[in-house]
């Protein structure tokens, strides 16, 4: 099959692919694009799977759990916030130049 190249963008890059030196041919550099755009489809569907997978192990797992009241949920979530800013309001901060060591900083 004789593939025409569509854009000068394709051709511009093909071409300082092959003054490089590191390939041989035109043909060599796309069968090496095509080989990578397969592959990362490839991996792009075992993504697409793994993920599938997890979402419906959540699902079911979901209908085996009782449900979390929200309100509960988000006060308790509230306090640790607030209990996490008052720890940062009463830990001291230790200033450059102000400590008494008697020498200059």
């Amino acid at each position: 099959m004789k593939c025409l190249l569509q854009s000068p963008d394709q051709a511009r890059i093909i071409q300082s692919k092959l003054q490089t030196g590191k390939y041989r041919s035109p043909e060599e550099i796309l069968d090496l694009a095509l080989w990578l755009f397969d592959e990362c489809e490839r991996a792009d569907a075992e993504w697409v799977k793994q993920v599938r997978a997890k979402i419906d192990a959540a699902v079911t797992a979901s209908e085996q759990t009782a449900p979390l009241d929200g309100k509960p949920f988000v006060n308790q979530v509230l306090v640790l916030f607030d209990q996490s800013n008052q720890a940062k309001i009463r830990t001291p901060t230790l200033r450059l130049g102000t400590a008494r060591s008697g020498g200059k900083m």
